[in-house]
């Protein structure tokens, strides 16, 4: 008997939907006052209501501050250049498509450069950054990969040019996932206490050592030995994170083709991102709150070097951008 598979998720907006409802930027710039000011517009300097709109130019105007603003003032999309309806479509495109969807496909799809719309993509990814999710329970699985190329001449098991990422899946729920350096019992045990509550019942991992004595007294660890070809023992597994792996993988052969591990921490967070609110009705619209949630991230910032930078997951160097 095949596994009976659960009713797709109808979501509430689709493209004919999106061309309709949001085809200029009046009436995209009307749909972000009504989330970000639901009770009237408010200035976000003093936070007082004594505002007076600027029709002309598409501003307020404080007349208890005298501060002049925009509804895009103090969000991720403040000062751009681009119209607000290619915003509002690189958002649906991004959430829309399971393995995501790569700057240059935005760029003949939105006909523009190919440094804006990469610069789009990740001003979009931070916003999703943001989230703020809530931390795993339950059943939780947890693993290691390494995303990265191939190098030649050398073993199978090489992971010099490659970047280690965590990630932890609540059976039927969530994900969390992260770039770390050192696949230690401290960064693994670290990263478990972040993103699970306390109270979480069972977590099952693979036999790597570094997950040994990670249970408590209302925590049951097992794992199963894959040095040993053991990869089921009764409803112990880690196949749901090693699937979320796949699907990553896909994405990033099939869709971004590169990824630097300069930039991977996004990339992970809009994968996390999507695939957290794989049955929300409301996706599309929540991601626009987060838009207008999130902070600036200017191009300076994003292309600037931020420390050291841990191993790139191809042979492309993480300072440049990626071509995808």
């Amino acid at each position: 008997m095949s596994k009976k598979q659960k009713p797709e998720t109808k979501m509430d907006m689709n493209l004919g939907d999106l061309i309709a409802k949001f085809g200029s930027d009046d009436k995209c710039r009307a749909y972000l006052e009504l989330l970000r000011w639901s009770d009237g517009v408010a200035c976000p300097r003093c936070a007082t209501g004594e505002v007076a709109p600027v029709s002309k130019r598409n501003t307020f105007y404080c007349e208890s501050c005298h501060y002049h603003f925009s509804v895009t003032t103090g969000t991720v999309m403040h000062d751009t250049h681009l119209p607000l309806w290619k915003w509002f479509a690189a958002a649906y495109l991004m959430v829309e498509a399971r393995k995501g969807v790569s700057a240059n496909q935005l760029k003949r799809t939105l006909t523009v450069s190919y440094k804006t719309a990469w610069y789009l993509c990740h001003r979009i990814r931070k916003a999703m950054e943001e989230a703020c999710p809530m931390p795993l329970s339950g059943t939780v699985e947890v693993d290691e990969t390494w995303i990265g190329g191939k190098r030649r001449h050398v073993g199978g098991g090489y992971v010099g040019n490659k970047t280690m990422v965590l990630g932890a899946v609540q059976r039927d729920g969530a994900i969390r996932l992260r770039v770390e350096e050192r696949r230690d019992a401290k960064t693994l045990r670290g990263f478990i206490n972040d993103v699970c509550v306390d109270e979480t019942e069972r977590i099952y991992t693979d036999d790597h050592a570094g997950y040994v004595g990670i249970g408590d007294h209302n925590t049951v660890h097992e794992s199963v030995n894959h040095s040993a070809e053991e990869y089921v023992r009764g409803d112990v597994h880690t196949n749901s994170i090693e699937g979320v792996w796949s699907l990553f993988n896909r994405a990033v052969v099939g869709s971004y083709h590169q990824v630097s591990g300069k930039h991977l921490d996004r990339y992970l967070s809009e994968f996390e991102f999507r695939f957290n609110n794989r049955h929300n009705k409301f996706l599309f619209r929540d991601t626009i709150m987060k838009l207008i949630d999130s902070s600036v991230l200017t191009y300076a910032e994003l292309t600037g070097k931020a420390g050291s930078v841990i191993a790139a997951a191809t042979d492309v160097q993480p300072t440049e951008l990626e071509p995808f």
